[in-house]
């Protein structure tokens, strides 16, 4: 197989994953564009609607539109706070019954399946809005996903940056990672919470470094760690778009050189 010219990568990250936005844009604005993409979570959501033509303002206002914690998505006697099939209301609009081998660009989702043990790669057949709302059944807090015999959670559980899946495949190959650790005291540790948040943090991070080696240009920043998973004020998301913007302007010499 004769191998893509550029993949990107698009990590998971909650609304986090608003930077992978501003990266596109400034992406666009110096005509790079992808020809395979590998997502995770939130990272889907961007890669899904960048596939279907839509620029990064446009994503932006997508997750300025999403109420993930409205009263009526909460599930009850459920494995999960939220109900994840009540996100298909946000997708089904745009994407409808469309298969990922549809789009223009070659997409891959990434998904845990939960009873195996095992990541599913989402592509090809397989139906835009299953993958997406698989790929970011968060554990704990939304029901998981099921597709045919099938429950899924969060593609993160296995792999939140999944380079690994493409590198061979590319020429050149970018990364978008919207989870950096955050910067700690110890006394900012002196909770049950602060500790295994911080743990699992930590855990999550590691696995996933190491992937960074496989990329020509990783386009990261601290700043994101001060954001939460869960942002809902636009002030906020516009700030995350922003960072992703300008992590992308500030390391862009590296990569063109």
């Amino acid at each position: 197989m004769e191998k893509y010219n550029l993949g990107l990568v698009l990590s998971g990250g909650g609304t986090k994953g608003v930077a992978h936005a501003g990266v596109l844009t400034f992406l666009a604005e110096k005509n790079i564009k992808a020809d395979v993409l590998a997502c995770c979570s939130a990272g889907s959501i961007v890669g899904a609607l960048y596939g279907v033509g839509k620029s990064g303002e446009d994503i932006l206002d997508f997750f300025k539109s999403v109420y993930f914690f409205n009263w009526r998505h909460f599930a009850f006697n459920k494995p999960g706070l939220v109900s994840s099939t009540i996100f298909s209301n946000y997708l089904y609009p745009i994407f409808n019954d469309m298969t990922i081998g549809e789009l223009d660009i070659n997409l891959k989702i990434i998904a845990t399946e939960l009873v195996s043990g095992e990541q599913k790669i989402f592509e090809g057949k397989d139906k835009i809005v299953d993958a997406v709302i698989a790929s970011c059944s968060i554990p704990g807090i939304t029901v998981p996903y099921i597709v045919g015999n099938e429950m899924y959670s969060d593609g993160g559980v296995l792999n939140n940056f999944p380079a690994d899946i493409i590198y061979k495949d590319c020429k050149k190959l970018i990364g978008v990672y919207v989870s950096p650790p955050q910067d700690v005291e110890i006394g900012d540790l002196n909770t049950i919470k602060s500790v295994t948040t911080r743990a699992y943090e930590l855990m999550s991070h590691r696995t996933e470094i190491y992937k960074f080696s496989y990329c020509d240009w990783v386009i990261t920043s601290k700043k994101l760690a001060t954001y939460g998973t869960f942002e809902r004020k636009a002030n906020r998301l516009e700030e995350i778009f922003d960072i992703g913007y300008n992590a992308a302007k500030d390391s862009y010499e590296s990569f063109a050189r």
